[in-house]
């Protein structure tokens, strides 16, 4: 059948050529075409809403980066939960660093005259204190969690006693510097 067609077209091909389109048909093909400025605008609105959409993907993908880091960061700093190792060794915990640090603010209000004995006893807690940290940063990875909870603990209670004979030096010095007794007289 197809070979039957060709021959029609070619025995027909002078019938088929007498029409001819006419000169203006393509000026008016040219009239329903967008004008060619609005093309290149419709191009870059395209190519900029690409760019966009990667800007976009980009600062997302960034600021989920940083609250992931930020997650996991404050996952570290959380550490253990006490309670889960030995709830009475937790509350002990809590209560002696309660302590600590209302002595250590009683401490700087009572040496707020004398701030060269505040450095001096704050000195002494600070290499407690750094102690105690270390052992609280050992405390995750720590095969027996709960003797490096007693180490903290008894950290705390050295801090809370070395706090309760500074605050009491503090007290006897203030008692001296206040008797009239005391003070020394020319002879």
């Amino acid at each position: 059948m197809s070979k039957r067609f060709e021959d029609f077209v070619r025995n027909n091909r002078e019938q088929f050529d007498d029409l001819e389109p006419s000169g203006d048909l393509w000026a008016r093909i040219e009239q329903h075409l967008p004008a060619k400025g609005a093309v290149k605008q419709k191009k870059e609105a395209k190519m900029f809403s690409l760019g966009f959409v990667l800007k976009v993907a980009a600062s997302v993908t960034i600021v989920m980066g940083v609250a992931f880091a930020f997650y996991l960061r404050n996952e570290k700093s959380r550490g253990v939960d006490l309670a889960a190792i030995n709830p009475v060794y937790a509350k002990q915990q809590v209560q002696y660093a309660s302590m600590v640090e209302s002595k250590m603010t009683e401490l700087k209000t009572l040496t707020k005259n004398d701030p060269e004995m505040y450095r001096e006893f704050r000195h002494e807690i600070a290499k407690m204190d750094s102690t105690y940290k270390r052992l609280n940063s050992e405390l995750a990875t720590s095969p027996n969690q709960e003797y490096v909870l007693r180490a903290m603990i008894r950290n705390l209670q050295i801090q809370t006693q070395v706090l309760n004979q500074q605050l009491y030096i503090i007290e006897q010095y203030n008692q001296i510097k206040k008797d009239p007794k005391n003070e020394t007289k020319d002879i």
